[in-house]
């Protein structure tokens, strides 16, 4: 058998040993358009439009609200989170980091996939992000983004590539609430108006404290195989209860934004629908041991982060 071509043969230990699993059973590798849509991890994606919702909604009560650059701001954040994704699955893959893994099986890790076109399309993602950016960057005439955009693309790339990925060192979740946060919502309303103002800023720290907790439980299921991966996240770091702990500060500190605006601001009320998504989380977290709760709550919580996101950027709007 060719060499380069036999996963069972594979330096990647991940891509090995599920070549060796495959041959056991006497099964082919195969790949469809599923593994390939899977791979992007589109349940991810509420984490890219929140922000911008909201700081689209913020933009609007200034009345510096521009529909063009709306759009191009939300191809920015879902064709990075896409990247991102991607890059994950080929640096996990490629360390070996998969093999222990609980949930659906990635294309690099399970050797479906050549490790360099999962490479490949996560730069093909970049670059539409960065495409995206620069177009937003000359209708806009905000020069500076550029720099701002290149940064956002280095930091999506060493989560968890390179020799020292700082989502390994338990890093991952300050970086979270930085760009899926702060980033986000505040570059979205600088890049369409002048106007500076604290909503911008509180609507991007709740938004960020959202995607937090969505890492934060997504760790959290995974400390035992991360432990035997080497990989050291906060949640490893910290712990199973410190991280439910921290989880629930995540998802409820948010609601002091609809607290501290509901009295000048009625349509804040909204906000607070929230919590019927966001309390059967608190309680499984409390409560669940095995990781098919928390991948409930994972997918519940990337739901509550879209839901306040918009919601928040309604009620700052109107």
């Amino acid at each position: 058998m060719n060499r380069a071509k036999d996963p069972r043969r594979s330096g990647n230990p991940a891509r090995r040993a599920a070549g060796e699993r495959r041959a056991a059973a006497g099964a082919q590798p195969a790949i469809t358009w599923r593994n390939w849509v899977g791979g992007a991890r589109l349940r991810t994606l509420p984490l890219a439009i929140a922000p911008v919702a909201a700081g689209a909604g913020v933009a609007h009560m200034v009345r510096g609200f521009s529909l063009p650059l709306v759009l191009l701001a939300l191809a920015v954040a879902v064709f990075l989170q896409i990247g991102v994704n991607y890059a994950n699955d080929y640096s996990d893959g490629i360390r070996g980091t998969d093999e222990f893994r609980v949930g659906p099986a990635r294309l690099t890790g399970s050797g479906l996939v050549n490790p360099r076109k999962v490479l490949a399309l996560a730069l093909v993602f970049f670059a539409l992000a960065a495409v995206s950016g620069l177009a937003a960057v000359v209708l806009s005439g905000r020069w500076w983004f550029l720099a701002l955009g290149a940064v956002a693309i280095v930091a999506a790339w060493f989560y968890t590539g390179g020799k020292r990925p700082y989502g390994y060192a338990g890093l991952g979740e300050v970086v979270v609430f930085i760009f899926f946060g702060i980033v986000a919502t505040v570059g979205t309303v600088w890049l369409q108006t002048d106007v500076q103002t604290q909503e911008a800023w509180v609507a991007g720290a709740g938004v960020g404290l959202f995607a937090v907790a969505v890492l934060v439980v997504n760790n959290l299921r995974d400390i035992p195989t991360d432990r035997l991966a080497g990989k050291r996240t906060l949640a490893v770091r910290i712990g199973d209860r410190a991280s439910r702990a921290l989880y629930i500060a995540c998802v409820v500190l948010p609601f002091a934004v609809p607290a501290l605006y509901g009295f000048a601001n009625p349509g804040m009320v909204l906000v607070w629908f929230v919590l019927l998504i966001v309390a059967p989380c608190v309680l499984i977290v409390l409560t669940a041991k095995t990781p098919r709760e928390l991948i409930l709550v994972l997918q519940l919580t990337s739901l509550a982060a879209l839901a306040y996101g918009v919601l928040l950027g309604v009620a700052f709007a109107f």
